[in-house]
């Protein structure tokens, strides 16, 4: 195109204000769930791949093939003996059982239930790496700390578990016996695990006589250039024949963290998909919308379009004009959609955040941006073909007799 085209499209689209506009606001309501859906699909997966770059992929999980929390299944456990065949096990670097039990927890007059985990002291650090979490006030647990707990990050907030925040040095019951809080968690970013109470294995089995040296589930490191996944099948497998159970009949499974969260991004995606394709049907509607103000407008300019061609105008020419024209009104929308979604996604991540899902944090790449304009842009392009084709066959002779 050249400059006067540009120009001529323009005050044709400025001449027909509340049209453009109408054509507009039905292209950006689909760009702008786009790109706040999407917004939101790349933040979570931003946040499960700094998740498996910070707990390490070469953690692996077992647990019980059972519906609920790992170690809420009272008919699986596995032992220290277990823990401990696990562990000498040729490319396991480290093991350790876990104790997992939902509990009561009590402040002055209030109850709340919540899970209680207890803690091997002596590697705390690989725990905290595997939990990918950091106590941010006061200090770990350790060695005689059997009446002493550290607790998830919400129970520092007014409101959100009990109604006073809690401070370190507060004595706090579980299921009935006192704690003494003696620090707090990084957020992990969704209420349930914010909310975890962790003290000693000292302090479990204190707590719960019953499950000494059985624990709900275990969690697993690979050694150095040791494949995850095929450690995996391997535990299972040797395991398996420690516990004498047949193969497809073992009461406990196997699975790799980087398993774990591409089963878990799978299910976002699928739901993304779901939500995208829903949003691309609105951009349907907009681009009949485009086409048939479009089809307008070449009904509305036909004497014009004849008195062009007969000062010399190409039907290359006409068509290129209507088609910039359509695409101007599906770039315009997009931008505001982008703008728009933009809003949408951040106030949408600011509520979340406020709930405690801090891991529905959207993001917002370049690329996304420039996708949504080019497709906006594209979208109205295309809507505009069959108007345009047709302006161009437009015959001079008829289109200056036109009424």
């Amino acid at each position: 195109m050249n400059l006067d085209e540009i120009i001529y499209s323009l005050k044709n689209l400025k001449k027909r204000k509340r049209r453009s506009g109408l054509t507009v606001l039905s292209i950006l309501i689909g760009i702008m769930a786009v790109f706040a859906l999407v917004s939101f699909g790349l933040g979570i997966q931003n946040y499960v791949d700094t998740l498996a770059d910070q707990a390490g992929r070469d953690k692996l999980f077992i647990q019980a093939k059972s519906i609920g929390a790992p170690g809420t299944d009272s008919n699986f456990f596995i032992t220290k003996e277990d823990i401990d065949f696990v562990g000498r096990i040729k490319g396991v670097k480290e093991s350790s059982g876990m104790y997992f039990k939902a509990g009561e927890t009590g402040f002055k007059k209030e109850k709340r239930y919540n899970f209680v985990i207890g803690l091997d002291v002596s590697k705390i650090n690989f725990l905290e790496e595997a939990f990918t979490v950091k106590v941010i006030k006061g200090r770990q647990l350790k060695k005689g700390d059997v009446d002493k707990a550290v607790l998830g990050y919400n129970y520092q907030l007014d409101d959100k578990l009990f109604q006073k925040a809690l401070s370190l040095g507060d004595k706090i019951t579980i299921n009935g016996e006192q704690f003494e809080i003696v620090g707090f968690y990084k957020e992990v970013g969704n209420p349930q695990d914010d909310s975890h109470v962790y003290i000693t294995n000292a302090g479990m089995e204190r707590l719960y006589p019953s499950i000494k040296d059985t624990f709900g589930y275990a969690i697993v490191q690979a050694d150095r250039g040791v494949n995850p996944e095929e450690l995996a099948d391997k535990i299972e497998e040797k395991l398996r024949k420690h516990k004498g159970q047949e193969e497809g009949k073992e009461n406990f499974y196997v699975q790799s963290l980087t398993d774990l969260l591409k089963t878990f991004s799978i299910v976002i995606d699928v739901i993304n998909g779901v939500l995208v394709l829903i949003a691309l049907i609105s951009l349907v509607v907009a681009s009949v919308n485009i086409m048939n103000t479009m089809y307008t407008a070449v009904l509305e300019r036909t004497k014009e379009i004849g008195i062009m061609k007969s000062i010399g105008a190409k039907n290359s020419d006409i068509f290129i004009v209507f088609v910039f024209e359509s695409g101007i009104l599906g770039l315009a929308g997009g931008a505001i959609g982008v703008v728009m979604g933009y809003i949408v996604a951040k106030t949408g991540g600011s509520i979340a955040a406020s709930a405690g899902y801090s891991l529905l944090k959207p993001i917002f790449p370049w690329y996304l941006t420039a996708g949504c304009l080019m497709f906006a842009f594209l979208i109205g392009s295309f809507s505009g073909l069959l108007p345009a084709y047709r302006a161009s066959k437009l015959k001079p002779v008829d289109a200056l007799r036109y009424e």
